[in-house]
């Protein structure tokens, strides 16, 4: 869009085609006289200092209360920042103040716009949380002029918001999720309101869209509320927003068919008495859903309030520079005046506009604000938006259930899936308010529906769940669910997230935003560690029952995979007890992405619980059953690395014990994927001896891997002789077919696996090595002759065996 685009400032809608009539469900309010002349003087007062600071935030480096002329040498060499949004966010938290001071309300501000940081940290400085948290920005001249000449330079904020801002929980860097995770935050939290601010261009997004329906998963005898606060403002970054073309019957259709009431704040020339009205009835409407809820007579389907707040985009800006519009188009989103270091017609007007705040008015001589716009500031320290609890301390450790209660009989055929589910029913029976399970639409499907015994959904707009407690969110948006998720987890408590595994992948760039969020959590002092996030990963591509291609992508271990060694851990149990003990364990852990990968179908129970216990402690071991003299002195090692490629490897151990008797077969499972990284790159990674002591300093080795080879080929990258190392996985053949043929498609079938073992063995066995041809020949005939039966038979059919457990007597 170029400039010419915009012909005069905050272009109202076009008027939609809409019946008049639907006007009637907006609420209307008498918004005279809301606040008192103290209150509205200490709110200007706020905002003014507000906005100042954030303005000179993105430009100055010096001379930061313009106690002297602005000159060129007192603009930043690098102009960053976004302008646009700053404005609106501080009008909200002034009045955020303002009500949680008269109300005494539990709230949390969670912003949208992510590069809104210097409207929200001018706020924070000002009511002087940043000081308590990070002493270096006190509330003086010296903190001050450290806020503003550190911003977006090495060193100081970013400038979108993250984990060192005080009273965040999201990460604002990726537009769409404030919203979900407005909800997840509210979750078992009766006392707490999420104030969260929603940009019309965020609102565009996708996860947006679909969490607009989070409220309907909102008991409100048990949780808090969010109040949604959609600030329509008009412009991205070149172009109109979608909600700036809106007009107010369109609002009011939309949101009145999502289930809100909608009040619209637009009154700019008494936009604090028309906000401070609106706030109002809206922190009223939520009480009254929830002391109905409370009383045991909720109202069905209550409609939620929502604020459209309209206000110019850049607002304060200048008007406009040599006929460009700035003040009310996209010329404001981000820097407003970007020549102002070298163009003295940018530097003036930049001076005009900041000298517009008066800020000699709103600073004393030492740069301390000047009492009278800390009126609205809430008394009680613990309610102050920057030192909330629930954002920046909150941790309710899990209560765990001895999972050796759950465990199942070694030698057995389990669904891991299935005995997991029923110990997660324990786990929520013990933790009623600290535990929630989000999944997308696959409860059922994945055979973890053994928590319903103890449990239900939590679906308030069905009545077969409403007012249940629920613990179970159960939504087809894989966004909403991640969303949830997060908030759940950054206020203090824990949830497992299970999911088909192709579909994961949706939620990829989600899960790498949260973990660059608990990166710099972990790096400031005064957070206290969160729960982890924890990903069960089922429905695998190995034992696809109906599906086809579209359902078989394990690429999120990868995803996983290149987070921070800190953060990630990938586990592959390889039976129902592990898979026990890895639960248990990703549940008690804190800050880290775990994913643990398994299969919802029967196979077999390999390990005790003693033995599962001893085997998930240390990563990896050797099985001895499955090993020729338990895996002394070996020819080749065979590693499995997933439940059903290593079904496989135990299988061509099998194969091999009868058809290539001479051949010296150690069986390696490994269950923590981290443990074969190069020594150092995490700390879960081997030592090269240990590492050795697994798989041999020199013998071949043969890994079958559950996801794409690439991926182990990276993690081992490092380790020493990779030459004789050989790899087989996912290669991205599949339809809907037998979970058998997925094996022989993909190269992890047990006769694939035979076949590389007598080669690998070859090497170092004189006497397999004149059999080797044969022997490999002669197994992949068989894996031939069992694909034609497939194919022959039909309808998901194998042969009779293949899914027998193995028997090496």
């Amino acid at each position: 869009m170029s400039s010419k685009d915009v012909s005069i400032p905050n272009p109202p809608p076009d008027p939609s085609l809409l019946p008049d009539s639907i006007l009637d469900y907006r609420v209307q309010l008498n918004t005279r006289n809301v606040l008192s002349n103290e209150e509205l003087s200490s709110i200007l007062q706020f905002r003014r200092a507000a906005d100042y600071v954030a303005a000179a935030m993105i430009f100055l480096r010096d001379n930061t209360l313009l106690e002297r002329k602005i000159s060129h040498d007192d603009i930043k060499a690098r102009l960053l920042g976004h302008w646009g949004t700053c404005p609106g966010l501080v009008l909200v938290y002034a009045h955020l103040n303002r009500l949680i001071r008269k109300t005494g309300q539990d709230m949390l501000y969670v912003v949208g716009p992510g590069h809104g940081a210097p409207g929200i940290l001018s706020c924070l400085w000002l009511e002087g949380s940043l000081a308590t948290y990070t002493p270096q920005y006190s509330r003086d001249r010296d903190g001050l002029n450290r806020l503003i000449s550190r911003f977006s330079v090495p060193g100081g904020f970013p400038s979108h918001i993250n984990a060192e801002v005080p009273g965040s929980i999201h990460e604002g860097g990726e537009l769409g999720y404030a919203l979900s995770v407005s909800f997840g935050a509210v979750m078992d939290q009766p006392d707490l309101v999420v104030a969260c601010v929603v940009g019309d261009g965020e609102a565009e997004t996708g996860p947006t869209a679909t969490a607009w329906h989070g409220f309907k998963y909102i008991d409100p005898a048990e949780s808090g509320a969010v109040l949604p606060i959609v600030h329509v403002n008009g412009f991205k970054i070149s172009e109109r927003t979608i909600y700036g073309t809106m007009d107010d019957k369109e609002f009011v259709a939309l949101f009145s068919g999502y289930g809100y009431q909608v009040r619209f704040v637009e009154d700019l020339d008494n936009i604090d008495q028309d906000l401070a009205a609106s706030m109002d009835w809206a922190l009223a409407e939520i009480h009254k859903i929830q002391t109905a809820a409370r009383s045991g007579s909720p109202i069905v389907k209550p409609r939620w309030p929502v604020l459209i707040l309209r206000t110019p985009k850049g607002w304060g800006a200048p008007k406009s520079f040599h006929g460009q519009i700035i003040e009310g188009s996209f010329h404001s989103h981000q820097v407003p005046l970007p020549a102002a270091k070298t163009d003295p017609e940018q530097l003036s007007l930049l001076s005009s506009w900041l000298e517009s705040y008066k800020p000699s008015e709103l600073f004393d001589k030492d740069g301390r604000p000047v009492a009278d716009l800390l009126k609205i500031i809430p008394v009680s320290e613990e309610k102050l938006l920057g030192r909330r609890n629930e954002a920046n301390s909150n941790y309710f450790p899990l209560t765990l259930p001895q999972w050796q209660k759950n465990v199942v009989e070694k030698g057995t055929q389990q669904s891991c899936m299935k005995v997991v589910g029923e110990f997660l029913a324990n786990v929520i029976k013990d933790n009623p308010s600290t535990f929630r399970i989000f999944s997308p639409d696959e409860l059922a499907s994945n055979k973890l529906d053994g928590v319903l015994e103890k449990t239900t959904r939590n679906f308030q707009w069905d009545p077969q769940t409403r007012a249940r407690g629920g613990r179970v969110i159960e939504t087809l948006s894989e966004h909403t669910c991640q969303g949830m998720l997060q908030g759940y987890t950054l206020t203090g408590r824990t949830g497992l997230f299970p999911s088909y595994e192709a579909f994961l992948g949706i939620i990829h760039t989600m899960m790498v935003q949260y973990s660059k969020f608990v990166k710099i959590a972990r790096e400031a002092s005064w957070r206290r560690r969160a729960g982890s996030l924890n990903y069960l990963e089922t429905s695998t591509w190995a034992r696809q029952e109906h599906n086809g291609f579209s359902h078989q992508n394990p690429s999120f271990i990868g995803a996983v995979l290149n987070l921070k060694s800190e953060a990630a851990r990938v586990y592959f149990p390889p039976d129902a007890n592990c898979f026990l003990s890895t639960m248990a364990h990703c549940l008690r852990s804190r800050d880290y992405i775990n994913l643990m990968v398994g299969s919802k179908q029967p196979t077999p129970v390999w390990l005790s619980a003693e033995e599962a216990d001893r085997h998930c402690i240390a990563g990896a071991s050797i099985w001895k059953f499955a090993s020729v003299d338990e895996g002394v002195n070996p020819d080749v090692v065979l590693v499995g690395v997933g439940v059903e490629v290593t079904f496989e490897v135990i299988a061509a151990a099998a194969l091999l014990k009868k058809y290539a008797p001479a051949l010296r077969v150690r069986v390696v499972n490994v269950t923590d994927l981290m443990i074969l990284g190069a020594t150092g790159t995490h700390p879960h990674a081997l030592s090269d001896f240990d590492f050795d002591s697994l798989f041999t300093a020199d013998r071949a080795v043969h890994v079958n891997y559950h996801g794409y080879t690439i991926e182990l080929k990276g993690l081992l990258f490092g380790r020493p002789r990779l030459d004789r190392v050989s790899i087989e996985g996912y290669r991205e053949e599949g339809t809907t077919t037998s979970p058998f043929d997925m094996m022989l498609a993909n190269h992890t079938s047990r006769y694939h696996v035979a076949a590389a073992a007598v080669r690998g063995g070859a090497l170092f066995n004189p006497k397999v090595c004149a059999e080797a041809h044969e022997l490999a020949a002669q197994f992949m005939h068989m894996a031939q002759k069992d694909r034609d039966y497939i194919y022959q038979n039909g309808e998901g059919r194998y042969p009779k065996g293949t899914f027998d457990t193995p028997s090496f007597e």
